[in-house]
C-alpha cells in the first residue's frame, strides 16, 4: 500500500506516522522531558514485572537503585544490560530480579509498547526529537523525519549531532534509528562509534524489492511483535568490537527461512548471498538460534581449512567467543564432540572427513546415531564439501546440510565431479546478489581496466587465440613483466588515492609471483610491497623446490627489516597473520600473492586488484569482491587491472552471478561517461554560481544551498575520475580549470566552516551533507590514527605495544592533517596515559571518549577559574558556538570583574582597561572555538 505521506508537512508526516503505531496497538504517551520519561519507565516497569514483583510497586529508594544501576553506559554497555535481569535490593532487603526487555523466543510480543513525540532532552545543546518507541518505558526506537523534498541524509546527520548534544540518559538505550522523508526510508543500528550514513540499510520484503514509503515500512517492519522480534532475536552484541549490529533484511529473511526449514523438514537448502554481503554474522545467527532448539542435538560449522586464516578466526569469535578450534589435531575436535555444553563446533571440512574416516571414533559419532544433527557450510560452492558429503551423510544419517555462498556452482561452472550446488543441498531458499548489494549500497560495483601486455595482432576477446600463445615463454616474458611494472608503479597513486588504500597482485604462478617481487625491488621504489605463498604442496600443483622456499625467506628478511620482525618460513602463520593486519591497516601498499587473500578476506581499504591469470566464473568474482568493501565516500568502487583476464570472461562472470543479461548493473561505466556527466555539472554550476566570489550569493541562504548542492555533486564526480588513467584535469577536458575547481572548493570549505543556524531559527545548511571528507587527501588522519592506537591496545605483550604506540607517536608529529594537528596533544595524552596501560579487552570507544571529555571538562575548568566566570556560563557559550556558530562577546564582557580585568592590564602592560577587557574577550572567544574543533 501507499500514501500522500510524502507529499505532506514534517508535523503531518509525524501525526499520521503516530496515528498508524496506534492503530497498531501502540500505547500514546505525553513526555516532555526526562523527569517525565523516568515518570514514565517507573510506572512501565512494575507493570512488566508485576508477576515478578508479585503487585509490588518499586518505591523512591527501589527505582533510584534500579535506575543508578542501569544509566551511566554507553550504548554497547545499555545494551548488555537492557538483555540481561538487574538484581536490586529491596527497602527490606530481599533481592529482586527486573527484565527490562523480554527476549525469550517467541515472547517478544510480551512487552509494553509506546509511542511518544517532541521530547526534549538537554545535554551540550537542547533537542527535540521527532518519534520515540517505547519498550517497557526504555527509549528503544528513534526516529527521525525530515520533509518531501530534503536529502534524507539530513536526518542522519541531524542523529549524529543529536548524540553528540544530548542523546544521553535512558536514550542511551535506543538500539535502531529509523530515518526518512516520508518516500525513502533507512534503518540503522545505535553505537558508540563513530556512525557512517554508507550503514544504514533500507527495509525489503523477501525479493529484495525495497519499502521505502514510511507508512508501507511502518506497517512491515515496525508492528510490535516485529520490532521486538528485530531486537531480540536480529541484533547482535558484539563483544570483541564493542559495539552493537542489526541485521539487514535479506539476512533475516535467510535465517528465517532456514530456521522454518529445520523446524518443519530434514531438508537440505543453500543461501546464496554475494560475497561481502555479511554471510558470517547470517550463518552463526542461524547456528545460534539453532543451538538453542531443543530438537537439535549438535550444530556443526564447517569451514575449509584454507579459508580459516587469522581474519575468519576472529569474526567467528567475535559472534560465540572461543567456539575456533585452531588445530590441526581431529582428537580435538572429538573432545568438542563428547563435551555435551558445546552445543556449537566449528571445525575444518577436512578435520570433519577424518573423523569421519577413522574407525577409532566411532563412537564418540555413535552417539548422534537417532539425533538431529545441523551442518552449515561456509562458501558451500568449495569442491571439498562435494567430495565428502557422502561419507557424512553414512555416519549421521539425521543430518541436515544448510550451505552458505557467494558464488554457487551451476552447469556452466560445476565441480570437478560435474555437480552443483543443488545436486548437494536441493533448494534455494534466499538469494541477494552482487547487483542487489551494489543497489543498496551494502557493496561497492567495480571499475576494470584491460591492458594488453601481449601482441597487438592477437585478439584478446577470443579465447582460443589467446590460449594458443598463452605459454610461460610470453607471459613470463622480462620485457612484458618489467612493462607491467613501470605501468604499475605509474598508476598506482592514482588507483588508490596516494595510498590512502592499497591493493592486492595476483599472479599465476609462485615463479611468476618471484619474478615480479624481483622486479619491483629493482625500482627501488618507497611503495611497501610484500609477497606471500605457500611453498609446500600448493594451490596450483606446484611440486615444492628449495628455490621457492629460499625466495620467501628473501621475501620475509625484507618484510622483517620494514617492519622490525623477526618471522621465518618456519613462522609462517604468524607471518601470515601479521601480513593480514598490515594489508588491513593499509601499512603494506601492494600484497603480491597466487590464490592467497582471493577468498574471504575483507579489508576495507583495500581498493586495487592487479590480475596476471586468468580467471573465470566463481574464481573472477571471489577475487574481485576482495576490493568492493565500503568504507567512505572516498571509495567510489574497486578497481580491477586486467592483464590476462578479458572483458569475455568478467562479464559472463557478472551476468551468471547477476541471473541478468546486463553487466552494467555491477560494472562502472567507461571515463568518457563521467568526463561527460562531470562538464554537465560544471555547466549546471556556472549557470547558478558563475564564478567563486559569488558562492555566498550574498547571504541568501537559499542560494547557498543551491550552491552546495551542485558543487557537492562535482566533488563527487571528481573522486571517480581521478582513478581513471585516461584523467586530466584541464578546461579542454574537464570544462572547469583546476584553478578555477580549487577556488571553488575554498568557497566550499568556507561556507562548510562558517555558515551555521542563527540564533532564532534553524539553518537549512545545518544538517546538509557536504562529503567534506572528499576534500580531505592526507591518509594520516585523527579516524587513521585511532584505528592505529586501537590495534596497539589489542597487543597483550606491554613492550610490543610501547614501541608501537612510540611509532604512532612519531607519525602524528609528521603528519599534515589539520584536525590531527588541532588533536595531537590531547591523542598523545590519552596514548601515554590511558592507552599504554589499557587492559586489551576494555571498551576502546568508551575509554577514548570518556578522556576527551574529561580533558575538554578540565580545559574549561581552568579557563573559567582563571576569569572568574562561571563553568556553566562557559558550557552555554560553547553549546552556542557549536549549534549557531556565534560567541557573544557582549554575554562574556557582563561577568568579567574589575580584578581580573586590573591583573590583565598589569601582566600585558595595557594602557588601559578596555584594552585588557576586549583582550580577555578575545582570549575566551577563541578559547570556545578551540574547544568546539578539539572536541567534536
Amino acid at each position: 500500500m501507499s500514501s500522500n505521506l510524502g507529499y505532506e508537512s514534517e508535523k503531518t508526516l509525524e501525526d499520521n506516522l503516530i496515528k498508524q503505531l496506534c492503530a497498531d496497538g501502540y500505547e500514546f504517551v505525553e513526555i516532555n522531558d526526562i523527569d517525565d520519561l523516568h515518570m514514565n519507565f517507573r510506572k512501565q516497569v512494575n507493570k512488566h514485572n508485576a508477576s515478578r514483583l508479585n503487585g509490588h510497586e518499586l518505591s523512591d529508594k527501589e527505582f533510584e537503585r534500579l535506575l543508578v544501576k542501569i544509566q551511566g553506559k554507553g550504548v554497547y554497555g545499555s545494551s548488555k544490560t537492557l538483555r540481561s535481569l538487574q538484581d536490586i535490593t529491596m527497602d527490606d532487603g530481599s533481592t529482586q530480579y527486573i527484565e527490562l526487555f523480554n527476549t525469550k523466543n517467541n515472547e517478544w510480543c510480551k512487552n509494553e509498547f509506546q509511542v511518544t513525540h517532541q521530547v526534549t532532552m538537554i545535554g551540550k545543546y537542547e533537542n527535540r526529537y521527532d518519534v520515540t518507541l517505547l519498550i517497557n518505558g526504555l527509549p528503544l526506537v528513534q526516529i527521525e523525519l525530515k520533509r518531501r523534498g530534503i536529502d534524507f541524509k539530513e536526518a542522519f546527520n541531524q542523529v549524529i549531532r543529536y548524540k553528540k548534544h544530548s542523546l544521553n540518559d535512558l536514550f542511551r538505550y535506543v538500539q535502531i534509528f529509523i530515518i526518512s522523508n516520508g518516500i525513502d526510508t533507512k534503518y540503522f543500528a545505535n553505537s558508540d562509534k563513530e556512525m557512517d550514513f554508507q550503514y544504514t540499510f533500507y527495509w525489503t520484503d523477501k525479493n529484495n524489492n525495497r519499502i521505502d514509503n514510511l507508512y508501507d515500512f511502518a506497517l512491515d517492519f515496525l508492528p510490535k511483535c516485529h520490532i521486538s522480534k528485530m531486537i531480540s532475536r536480529y541484533m547482535v552484541v558484539d563483544d570483541t568490537q564493542k559495539n552493537l549490529m542489526v541485521m539487514r533484511p535479506y539476512q533475516y529473511y535467510a535465517v528465517e527461512e532456514l530456521m522454518k526449514r529445520a523446524y518443519e523438514t530434514n531438508n537440505n537448502a543453500y543461501v546464496w548471498h554475494t560475497t561481502g554481503s555479511g554471510k558470517t554474522l547470517t550463518s552463526f545467527k542461524l547456528s545460534q538460534l539453532l543451538s538453542t532448539n531443543r530438537e537439535v542435538a549438535q550444530v556443526f560449522f564447517l569451514v575449509d581449512r584454507k579459508d580459516l586464516d587469522s581474519q575468519t578466526i576472529e569474526e567467528f569469535n567475535r559472534f560465540q567467543k572461543d567456539t575456533v578450534d585452531m588445530t590441526d589435531s581431529t582428537d580435538t575436535l572429538i573432545a568438542q564432540m563428547k563435551d555435551s555444553s558445546k552445543k556449537i563446533i566449528l571445525t575444518t571440512i577436512q578435520k570433519m572427513s577424518n573423523a569421519c574416516k577413522n574407525d577409532k571414533y566411532q563412537d564418540v559419532i555413535d552417539r548422534f546415531e537417532g539425533k538431529k544433527v545441523v551442518f552449515i557450510i561456509d562458501e558451500c560452492h568449495r569442491s571439498q564439501f562435494g567430495e565428502m558429503h557422502k561419507m557424512i551423510k553414512k555416519k549421521f544419517p539425521r543430518a541436515q546440510y544448510f550451505g552458505f555462498t557467494g558464488t554457487p556452482r551451476f552447469a556452466e561452472n560445476a565441480s570437478q565431479d560435474g555437480r552443483t550446488t543443488a545436486d548437494i543441498f536441493e533448494k534455494l531458499v534466499h538469494h541477494y546478489l552482487i547487483k542487489n548489494a551494489i543497489a543498496d549500497g551494502n557493496v561497492l560495483g567495480f571499475n576494470v581496466d584491460y591492458v594488453r601486455t601481449i601482441s597487438s595482432t592477437v585478439d584478446i576477446e577470443d579465447d582460443e587465440e589467446v590460449e594458443a600463445i598463452d605459454t610461460e615463454e610470453v607471459i613470463m616474458d622480462d620485457q612484458r613483466i618489467s612493462n607491467i611494472v613501470d605501468y604499475v608503479l605509474k598508476i598506482h597513486n592514482s588507483k588508490t588515492s596516494n595510498r590512502r588504500y592499497n591493493a592486492i597482485f595476483t599472479v599465476r604462478s609462485i615463479p611468476m609471483l618471484i619474478k615480479y617481487y624481483d622486479e619491483f625491488k629493482k625500482r627501488n621504489t618507497d611503495l611497501k610491497i610484500a609477497g606471500i605463498f605457500t611453498f609446500g604442496a600448493n594451490e596450483d600443483g606446484e611440486l615444492e623446490t628449495e628455490h621457492s622456499r629460499d625466495s620467501l625467506e628473501r621475501m620475509i628478511k625484507d618484510y622483517n627489516q620494514m617492519f622490525d620482525k623477526n618471522y621465518s618460513t618456519n613462522t609462517f602463520s604468524a607471518y601470515f597473520t601479521d601480513v593480514s593486519k598490515k594489508v588491513k591497516n593499509t601499512e603494506l601498499d601492494i600484497l603480491l600473492v597466487v590464490n592467497m587473500f582471493l577468498t574471504g578476506f575483507d579489508a576495507k581499504r583495500l581498493n586495487t586488484l592487479y590480475v596476471d591469470k586468468r580467471l573465470k566464473h566463481h574464481d573472477l568474482i571471489q577475487a574481485f569482491s576482495r576490493t568492493n568493501r565500503i568504507e567512505t565516500a572516498n571509495k567510489p568502487y574497486g578497481n580491477i587491472v586486467c592483464f590476462q583476464t578479458n572483458k569475455k570472461a568478467v562479464d559472463d562472470a557478472v551476468k551468471l552471478f547477476s541471473l541478468t543479461d546486463n553487466a552494467d548493473e555491477v560494472l562502472m561505466k567507461p571515463y568518457e561517461y563521467y568526463r561527460d556527466e562531470f562538464r554537465k555539472a560544471v555547466e549546471e554550476l556556472l549557470k547558478h554560481t558563475p564564478s567563486p566570489e559569488e558562492a555566498e550569493h550574498g547571504g541568501d541562504e537559499q542560494e547557498e544551498y543551491k550552491f552546495v548542492l551542485l558543487f557537492r555533486e562535482l566533488v563527487r564526480l571528481m573522486v571517480k575520475l581521478k582513478t581513471f588513467d585516461e584523467f586530466e584535469f584541464t578546461e579542454d577536458e574537464l570544462g572547469m580549470s583546476n584553478q578555477l575547481y580549487e577556488d571553488f572548493v575554498s568557497k566550499y570549505k568556507k561556507i562548510y566552516r562558517d555558515i551555521r543556524p542563527d540564533q532564532q531559527k534553524t539553518s537549512i545548511l545545518s544538517d546538509v551533507s557536504f562529503d567534506i571528507e572528499l576534500l580531505r587527501n592526507d591518509k594520516i588522519n585523527v579516524h587513521y590514527i585511532l584505528e592505529l592506537i586501537k590495534n596497539a591496545v589489542s597487543e597483550p605483550s606491554r613492550e610490543k605495544r610501547r614501541k608501537t604506540l612510540d611509532e604512532i607517536e612519531k607519525m602524528i608529529e609528521s603528519a599534515t592533517d589539520p584536525e590531527l594537528y588541532m588533536k595531537s596533544d590531547l591523542i598523545h595524552g590519552f596514548i601515554d596515559s590511558i592507552a599504554s596501560e589499557m587492559d586489551p579487552d576494555a571498551d576502546f570507544e568508551y575509554e577514548y571518549n570518556q578522556y576527551m571529555e574529561e580533558q575538554r571538562t578540565n580545559e574549561i575548568r581552568e579557563v573559567a577559574a582563571k576569569y572568574q566566570i562561571p563553568e556553566p556560563k562557559i558550557n552555554r557559550l560553547i553549546g552556542d558556538y557549536e549549534f549557531g556558530g556565534f560567541v557573544d562577546k557582549n554575554d562574556i564582557k557582563t561577568d568579567l570583574t574589575k580584578d581580573v580585568i586590573k591583573r590583565e592590564k598589569e601582566e600585558n602592560n595595557f594602557s588601559s582597561s578596555m584594552r585588557a577587557k576586549n583582550s580577555i574577550t578575545n582570549t575566551i572567544t577563541q578559547f570556545i572555538k578551540d574547544v568546539v574543533i578539539k572536541y567534536m
